[in-house]
């Protein structure tokens, strides 16, 4: 097992260890019982309009492939989140590129590249936000990280669709090649991809921080403070199983300055994150109850895999008879 996944399971269980100590898992119940029903409703329907959104901007970059079959992209997504929240060390990232070669027939280097650019551009909408909101902080700082976050995200895509000779390299940087053309291929083909993952950004961080306010209980910019400290931490490269530990952690130390101790940081954050686990988990659940039809491209696809499979085995037989 490699260092990176001890260190994401060390997490895990400091996080377990915690919430064993001194009955603190009562304490998470007391913590929810802070929430009114109208809250814990606007704050699913938050969760629920960004999913939504998240799937009109897969629907928006496939629309080719997907004529017109919204359903199976908000499935697709569902699946995906659920699937992120369930399978660790940030496996179920796997879901998506598995589901559109599945349901649309996408190659999985374009479905990989798409995916890359998705990751990519939420990391600059919410440091772009987090310098934004983040308390304390000099307006000429923020304004400066704004902008530098603009620019990176505005170059990035640029350099990859502009003309390269690395096919011609070596072997490495041939495959190189391949992996920047579907980048560039997937950041030239959403229309609205920026629209799409600032309005699902702004809609997710405001459900997390009226939720995070109402648990702690502060004011709303203190909850935003929270939700940007716990969505920063999510991008690190080493996470807990199913994110525990580094969620809360990050959570908690964006509230310190707040005023908010550790420990109750620690105690809320962990139960927003059974909320928005809880959430995707049902989500996905009932989408994956709902199976979409395929396309004839995906169809063709799967023959294709099993036409590769078929003759694999062929091959392997082959050689058994003639060794």
């Amino acid at each position: 097992m490699s260092a990176k996944r001890l260190l994401a399971i060390a997490v895990s269980i400091g996080l377990l260890a915690w919430l064993m100590a001194d009955g603190r898992w009562r304490g998470i119940g007391e913590v929810f019982a802070r929430l009114d029903m109208s809250t814990l409703m606007l704050c699913a329907g938050g969760f629920g309009l960004s999913y939504i959104l998240r799937a009109l901007r897969v629907f928006d970059e496939f629309r080719a492939q997907a004529a017109g079959r919204f359903g199976t992209c908000l499935r697709i997504v569902l699946i995906h989140n659920a699937m992120i929240n369930v399978v660790p060390f940030r496996g179920g990232e796997a879901a998506f590129p598995l589901l559109l070669r599945q349901n649309f027939g996408v190659a999985l280097p374009r479905a990989i590249a798409s995916l890359f650019w998705f990751r990519l551009q939420d990391a600059f909408v919410v440091m772009a936000l987090a310098a934004f909101v983040w308390p304390g902080l000099p307006v000429v700082l923020k304004a400066a990280c704004i902008l530098g976050v603009i620019a990176l995200a505005w170059w990035l895509p640029r350099w990859a669709r502009a003309p390269h000779d690395w096919a011609d390299g070596k072997a490495f940087t041939a495959k190189l090649a391949k992996v920047r053309d579907a980048f560039a291929e997937s950041t030239r083909h959403a229309r609205y991809g920026w629209v799409w993952t600032i309005a699902n950004w702004t809609v997710k961080l405001a459900a997390q921080a009226a939720l995070l306010a109402a648990l702690l209980p502060a004011a709303i910019d203190v909850g935003a403070a929270g939700a940007l400290g716990a969505e920063l931490a999510a991008i690190l490269p080493v996470q807990g199983v199913a994110g525990f530990g580094t969620y809360e952690a990050g959570a908690a130390a964006a509230l310190l300055p707040s005023g908010i101790p550790l420990t109750a940081g620690l105690q809320v954050a962990l139960a927003l994150h059974l909320f928005v686990i809880a959430c995707s988990v049902t989500s996905g659940a009932i989408a994956w109850l709902f199976p979409a039809p395929k396309t004839p491209e995906a169809a063709a696809a799967a023959r294709s895999d099993l036409q590769s499979a078929s003759s694999a085995n062929d091959g392997v037989n082959t050689r058994s008879v003639n060794e």
